[in-house]
Protein backbone atom coordinates (compact mmCIF):
# COMPACT_ATOMS: atom_id res chain seq x y z
CA UNK A 1 0.00 0.00 0.00
CA UNK A 2 1.47 3.36 -1.02
CA UNK A 3 1.47 6.25 1.40
CA UNK A 4 -0.50 9.41 0.76
CA UNK A 5 1.72 12.43 0.12
CA UNK A 6 0.73 16.09 -0.16
CA UNK A 7 2.51 19.24 -1.30
CA UNK A 8 3.07 22.71 0.10
CA UNK A 9 4.49 25.63 -1.89
CA UNK A 10 6.27 28.41 -0.03
CA UNK A 11 8.25 31.45 -1.16
CA UNK A 12 10.61 33.21 1.20
CA UNK A 13 13.49 34.77 -0.69
CA UNK A 14 16.11 32.92 -2.66
CA UNK A 15 15.01 29.32 -3.12
CA UNK A 16 18.54 28.17 -2.33
CA UNK A 17 17.97 29.35 1.23
CA UNK A 18 14.50 27.79 1.52
CA UNK A 19 15.46 24.22 0.66
CA UNK A 20 17.78 23.29 3.54
CA UNK A 21 15.42 24.27 6.39
CA UNK A 22 12.65 22.00 5.04
CA UNK A 23 14.93 19.29 3.66
CA UNK A 24 15.87 18.36 7.21
CA UNK A 25 12.33 18.15 8.64
CA UNK A 26 11.00 14.68 9.52
CA UNK A 27 8.09 13.83 7.24
CA UNK A 28 9.33 15.91 4.30
CA UNK A 29 10.02 13.60 1.38
CA UNK A 30 11.37 16.09 -1.17
CA UNK A 31 12.01 19.82 -1.62
CA UNK A 32 12.23 21.22 -5.14
CA UNK A 33 13.40 24.73 -6.05
CA UNK A 34 11.34 26.43 -8.72
CA UNK A 35 9.23 29.29 -9.98
CA UNK A 36 5.53 29.98 -9.59
CA UNK A 37 2.93 32.72 -9.75
CA UNK A 38 3.95 34.18 -13.11
CA UNK A 39 2.56 34.45 -16.61
CA UNK A 40 5.34 32.79 -18.66
CA UNK A 41 5.37 29.01 -19.16
CA UNK A 42 8.60 27.19 -18.30
CA UNK A 43 10.65 30.25 -17.36
CA UNK A 44 14.40 30.12 -16.99
CA UNK A 45 16.33 31.50 -14.04
CA UNK A 46 17.62 34.32 -16.22
CA UNK A 47 14.06 35.24 -17.28
CA UNK A 48 12.75 35.21 -13.70
CA UNK A 49 15.68 37.40 -12.57
CA UNK A 50 14.57 40.14 -15.00
CA UNK A 51 11.38 40.54 -12.96
CA UNK A 52 9.30 40.50 -16.17
CA UNK A 53 7.77 37.01 -15.88
CA UNK A 54 5.82 37.66 -12.68
CA UNK A 55 7.27 34.54 -11.04
CA UNK A 56 8.43 34.16 -7.47
CA UNK A 57 11.25 31.84 -6.47
CA UNK A 58 9.64 29.15 -4.33
CA UNK A 59 10.02 25.64 -2.98
CA UNK A 60 7.60 22.79 -3.55
CA UNK A 61 7.62 20.52 -0.52
CA UNK A 62 6.34 16.97 -0.82
CA UNK A 63 5.47 15.66 2.62
CA UNK A 64 3.80 12.79 4.41
CA UNK A 65 0.78 14.16 6.33
CA UNK A 66 0.88 11.14 8.65
CA UNK A 67 4.29 12.40 9.92
CA UNK A 68 3.93 16.18 9.68
CA UNK A 69 0.86 18.32 9.19
CA UNK A 70 0.45 21.29 6.87
CA UNK A 71 -0.05 23.43 9.97
CA UNK A 72 3.33 22.30 11.33
CA UNK A 73 4.95 23.18 8.00
CA UNK A 74 3.33 26.63 8.19
CA UNK A 75 4.70 27.11 11.69
CA UNK A 76 8.13 26.21 10.45
CA UNK A 77 7.75 28.51 7.41
CA UNK A 78 7.14 31.53 9.65
CA UNK A 79 10.35 30.74 11.52
CA UNK A 80 12.61 30.76 8.43
CA UNK A 81 11.28 33.89 6.69
CA UNK A 82 10.73 37.55 7.49
CA UNK A 83 6.93 37.85 7.29
CA UNK A 84 7.17 41.64 7.69
CA UNK A 85 9.12 42.32 4.47
CA UNK A 86 6.97 42.41 1.32
CA UNK A 87 9.81 43.56 -0.93
CA UNK A 88 12.01 40.49 -0.65
CA UNK A 89 13.84 38.58 2.03
CA UNK A 90 17.05 39.66 3.71
CA UNK A 91 19.65 40.46 1.02
CA UNK A 92 17.32 39.25 -1.77
CA UNK A 93 15.31 42.21 -3.03
CA UNK A 94 12.49 42.35 -5.56
CA UNK A 95 9.10 40.89 -6.29
CA UNK A 96 10.55 37.51 -7.28
CA UNK A 97 11.78 37.14 -3.67
CA UNK A 98 8.58 38.16 -1.87
CA UNK A 99 7.16 35.95 0.89
CA UNK A 100 4.12 33.97 -0.27
CA UNK A 101 2.23 30.90 0.86
CA UNK A 102 0.71 29.29 -2.25
CA UNK A 103 -2.23 27.10 -1.26
CA UNK A 104 -3.33 23.96 -3.14
CA UNK A 105 -6.75 23.54 -1.53
CA UNK A 106 -9.38 25.38 0.46
CA UNK A 107 -8.14 23.58 3.59
CA UNK A 108 -4.60 24.87 3.00
CA UNK A 109 -5.94 28.39 2.39
CA UNK A 110 -7.90 28.34 5.65
CA UNK A 111 -4.94 26.95 7.59
CA UNK A 112 -2.59 29.58 6.13
CA UNK A 113 -4.98 32.44 6.90
CA UNK A 114 -5.50 31.17 10.46
CA UNK A 115 -1.77 30.74 10.99
CA UNK A 116 -1.04 34.23 9.65
CA UNK A 117 -3.70 35.74 11.91
CA UNK A 118 -2.32 33.94 14.95
CA UNK A 119 1.18 35.20 14.16
CA UNK A 120 -0.14 38.76 13.74
CA UNK A 121 -1.93 38.56 17.10
CA UNK A 122 1.11 37.12 18.86
CA UNK A 123 2.93 40.47 18.96
CA UNK A 124 6.16 38.63 18.09
CA UNK A 125 6.83 41.29 15.44
CA UNK A 126 6.43 45.03 15.76
CA UNK A 127 5.60 45.42 12.05
CA UNK A 128 2.55 44.04 10.21
CA UNK A 129 2.63 40.51 8.79
CA UNK A 130 2.69 41.09 5.01
CA UNK A 131 3.23 37.56 3.68
CA UNK A 132 0.72 36.97 0.90
CA UNK A 133 -1.54 33.92 0.67
CA UNK A 134 -2.31 33.07 -2.95
CA UNK A 135 -3.80 30.22 -4.89
CA UNK A 136 -1.12 27.95 -6.33
CA UNK A 137 -0.32 28.45 -9.98
CA UNK A 138 1.76 26.12 -12.15
CA UNK A 139 5.07 25.33 -10.48
CA UNK A 140 8.11 25.04 -12.73
CA UNK A 141 11.15 23.27 -11.29
CA UNK A 142 14.32 25.33 -11.55
CA UNK A 143 17.30 24.16 -13.53
CA UNK A 144 19.23 21.17 -12.14
CA UNK A 145 22.11 23.27 -10.82
CA UNK A 146 19.68 25.00 -8.42
CA UNK A 147 18.39 21.75 -6.90
CA UNK A 148 19.94 20.89 -3.55
CA UNK A 149 22.24 23.90 -3.94
CA UNK A 150 23.25 23.94 -0.28
CA UNK A 151 24.75 20.45 -0.70
CA UNK A 152 26.37 21.08 -4.10
CA UNK A 153 27.90 24.45 -3.34
CA UNK A 154 28.23 24.88 0.45
CA UNK A 155 30.60 27.87 0.25
CA UNK A 156 28.25 29.92 -1.95
CA UNK A 157 25.27 28.82 0.13
CA UNK A 158 27.02 30.02 3.31
CA UNK A 159 27.64 33.38 1.61
CA UNK A 160 23.91 33.68 0.79
CA UNK A 161 22.91 32.68 4.31
CA UNK A 162 25.21 35.38 5.70
CA UNK A 163 22.68 37.93 4.42
CA UNK A 164 20.86 38.15 7.75
CA UNK A 165 18.43 35.24 7.85
CA UNK A 166 20.13 33.48 10.79
CA UNK A 167 20.36 36.67 12.85
CA UNK A 168 16.70 37.46 12.16
CA UNK A 169 15.62 33.95 13.20
CA UNK A 170 17.69 34.15 16.38
CA UNK A 171 16.27 37.58 17.28
CA UNK A 172 12.62 36.64 16.74
CA UNK A 173 12.56 32.92 17.49
CA UNK A 174 15.51 32.42 19.80
CA UNK A 175 17.08 29.76 17.60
Amino acid sequence: MSKHLDTAIFAGGCFWCMVEPFDTVDGVEKVVSGYTGGHVANPTYEEVCTGKTGHTEAVKITYDPSKISYEELLNYYWQVTDPTDAMGQFQDRGDNYRPVIFYNSEAQKEAAEKSKQELAESSRFDKPIVTQIEEAKPFYPAEDYHQGFYKKNPERYALEEAGGRADFIKKHWGK
